[in-house]
């Protein structure tokens, strides 16, 4: 087994051996978007939720549409017969930028060339529990239209996991700008409230995640706001395409914790 597999402008290779055009607003300017989707006995798990979601970003931010299904089917099932990933679990990362640009600054290029790329890595799940604290100095916009799309610039998640791990925590949530909690850094937020499964409305500034949308479609959560802070017993996961995991305490203090992260993640692909 390998441990990634890439493709870039019809060339296979590695991550590491392949390169990005030094021009690419992607480079540049974080300007473009991506999915990261599960690969699991060989198969890419809610394949076309996530492209729905990849398309209707692109639409959202004025960008051309991303590739369509039927011509990324071959490069992803070459990907995993490479990556050697038929019984095994992966990451695919799909890649869409607006391409390659002569001028400079932040405007929006005249004419240009959108460009994708893919990378699969070996990555099995992850359920393990976490610590987490909210962050003190990054917030989630709920009026930016950029908090709808899976951007490549993910700064403000870096520093708000980089301010939680100083503080001797795994993760942080962020607030959105409204002061009710929203999301972890790289993943939604599911909380267990009286038996019931809550996670906040995409109008708080939370990124529509798969899962999110799996659990709410199976019934299995409702939207509403958290408020600033979780209540007495209540339980919490974070969840994305490749984990699912219960948070064990949160800004020092103890929480309880799920037992059926594993299970509730696994429904949910179904």
């Amino acid at each position: 087994m390998t441990s990634s597999i890439a493709w870039i402008d019809g060339q296979w290779g590695t991550a590491a051996n392949l390169h990005l055009p030094l021009d690419d607003r992607a480079l540049l300017l974080a300007d473009g978007l991506f999915e990261t989707v599960l690969v699991r006995n060989g198969q890419p798990q809610l394949l076309q939720e996530h492209l729905q979601r990849w398309s209707d970003s692109a639409a959202l931010l004025g960008m051309d549409p991303p590739p369509q299904r039927e011509s990324l089917e071959p490069l992803i099932q070459e990907a995993i017969q490479r990556s050697q990933l038929s019984e095994a679990d992966g990451a695919l990362r799909l890649n869409w930028s607006r391409g390659s640009t002569s001028q400079r600054g932040i405007g929006l290029p005249a004419s240009g060339h959108h460009r994708f790329w893919l990378t699969l890595h070996h990555c099995p799940p992850t359920f393990s529990p976490v610590t987490t604290i909210t962050s003190r100095h990054e917030r989630r916009n709920g009026s930016s239209q950029l908090s709808r799309c899976k951007t490549f610039a993910y700064g403000q998640a870096i520093q708000a996991r980089r301010e939680a791990q100083e503080h001797g925590a795994d993760d942080a949530l962020l607030l959105n700008t409204t002061g009710a909690l929203c999301c972890g850094t790289a993943a939604n937020l599911l909380v267990q409230r009286r038996g019931q499964w809550l996670t906040p409305a995409l109008s708080s500034g939370c990124l529509p995640g798969v899962m999110r949308g799996r659990a709410l479609v199976q019934g299995l959560a409702e939207e509403t706001e958290l408020g600033a802070t979780f209540k007495a017993d209540d339980q919490a996961v974070l969840i994305n395409s490749l984990s699912c995991r219960p948070i064990s305490s949160h800004n020092g203090q103890p929480m309880a914790t799920t037992t059926a992260a594993a299970e509730l993640w696994q429904s949910l692909l179904h």
